[in-house]
């Protein structure tokens, strides 16, 4: 990385960093004014589009083996950039929704492609980065993503400024019109070689990805970890307006803080997440340091209003390293652990378990903290702590069963978890 931008410099990884910016700058845009073109343009109350947008994300989990499996048999950048265009296509599908039954219908292509695609992403940047690169790869276009999106939300408040039929219109288009310029960009890539050659074996690795019950047990440690995302862009949103009492902008100079040191710091959080046992000491820092954090964000209750303001931008930096520690561990972990045959596969198993946690994540930590209260916020704390420590165990375990990778020329033997 030079300087303080997050692209890096020419070669396979700036192109997939530049397809990333592409695609997250339309995320950007879709987040930030897709709920309100739905509701103020298209005019379906909220209740539908909450209950829709749960319906179809947890349909389109369905999706995340089986294509993430395909991705094993096939060249993941050709099957990634066929994913992206049909993206496209379900986002410029939403200029069609004007009921209930047709937005469901829309939402659920769009997740099921949502889905599939971050487990093909996942194969594919495994195998432009390979073994020694993939951690550092993926921390790299965490942070161009957060870029790609904090551009793609400021962009969408020209539309929301405006806030005519036209205005959302284009915003829905521009959202389409980046994946097909993502997908422009990934076919620069050159072709990867699938990671297993023989189509017959599909079915199994498939099976052996969702039975594998020692990974399973990593990812589900790690998923619960992930929840910090719901906390960070739900709970603290909500807690910073009604229990905190600090005005509603100082929601953007939390969400700011985040994504600033994201760019900033997530590929430099990243090292030494390569392998399985160091990333898993990772993640027990991710879970120690999200559980310190908890506290500070219940003190914020009751505090005069610039001292709550200061402390949840204190709790806010302190989150976000144990947001981006977690990020690494758990690609370090999710890509280690998985057989060198069945990546994607395992990456889509990796991602319904935490598709899983995002799909509860809402209701529980909203009953939780929100009604909980400042014992919640303790609760909560207790439980990433106690994830966090049982991490390098559950890794050990999983460790066990795997056969002996034959080393590779230069490496080094992992230090004990």
């Amino acid at each position: 990385m030079t300087g303080a931008s997050p692209i890096p410099p020419p070669g396979a990884l700036r192109t997939l960093s530049l397809a990333t910016l592409a695609n997250t700058v339309g995320s950007g845009l879709w987040l930030a004014g897709g709920a309100l073109y739905l509701t103020r343009d298209v005019g379906l109350s909220p209740a539908a589009v909450g209950a829709g947008l749960t319906v179809a994300w947890l349909v389109g989990l369905s999706a995340s083996v089986p294509l993430g499996a395909l991705a094993d048999r096939r060249d993941p950048r050709t099957l990634r950039a066929a994913i992206q265009v049909g993206q496209a296509v379900a986002a410029a599908a939403y200029l069609l929704v004007g009921s209930v039954p047709v937005f469901l219908a829309v939402a659920i292509l769009e997740t099921l492609l949502a889905s599939g695609n971050l487990a093909v992403r996942a194969a594919l940047v495994a195998a432009v980065a390979g073994p020694r690169g993939r951690v550092h790869a993926f921390a790299t276009l965490r942070a161009v993503a957060n870029l790609g999106i904090a551009v793609g939300a400021a962009l969408a408040g020209f539309a929301l400024a405006v806030d005519t039929h036209r205005a959302y219109q284009v915003l829905v288009v521009g959202n389409a019109a980046t994946y097909l310029l993502s997908a422009a960009l990934l076919m620069r890539l050159p072709a990867q070689p699938p990671a297993a050659r023989a189509p017959a074996a599909g079915r199994p690795r498939r099976a052996r990805a969702l039975r594998d019950v020692r990974f399973l047990a990593v990812s589900g440690a790690s998923a619960v970890l992930s929840l910090h995302l719901t906390v960070l862009t739900l709970i603290v949103p909500l807690w910073t307006v009604t229990r905190a009492g600090a005005p509603p902008p100082v929601v953007s100079a939390v969400l700011l803080t985040n994504t600033v040191l994201t760019v900033l710091l997530a590929v430099r959080l990243s090292r030494g997440a390569d392998t399985a046992a160091p990333a898993a000491r990772k993640l027990r820092r991710a879970g120690l340091v999200l559980a310190a954090a908890t506290p500070l964000y219940a003190a914020t209750a009751g505090l005069p209003t610039v001292a709550a303001v200061v402390l949840l931008l204190v709790a806010t930096a302190v989150w976000t390293f144990g947001d981006l520690w977690h990020g690494a561990a758990g690609a370090g972990l999710a890509y280690d652990l998985a057989p060198p045959d069945a990546i994607g596969a395992y990456q889509g198993a990796d991602g319904l378990i935490a598709g899983l946690a995002r799909a509860v994540g809402p209701a529980l930590l909203t009953l939780l903290v929100l009604d909980g209260g400042v014992p919640g916020w303790l609760v909560l704390g207790a439980l990433f702590a106690g994830v966090g420590l049982a991490a390098p165990a559950l890794t050990r375990w999983a460790l066990a069963s795997r056969e002996p990778a034959r080393p590779v020329a230069g490496d080094r033997p992992a230090a004990p978890v």
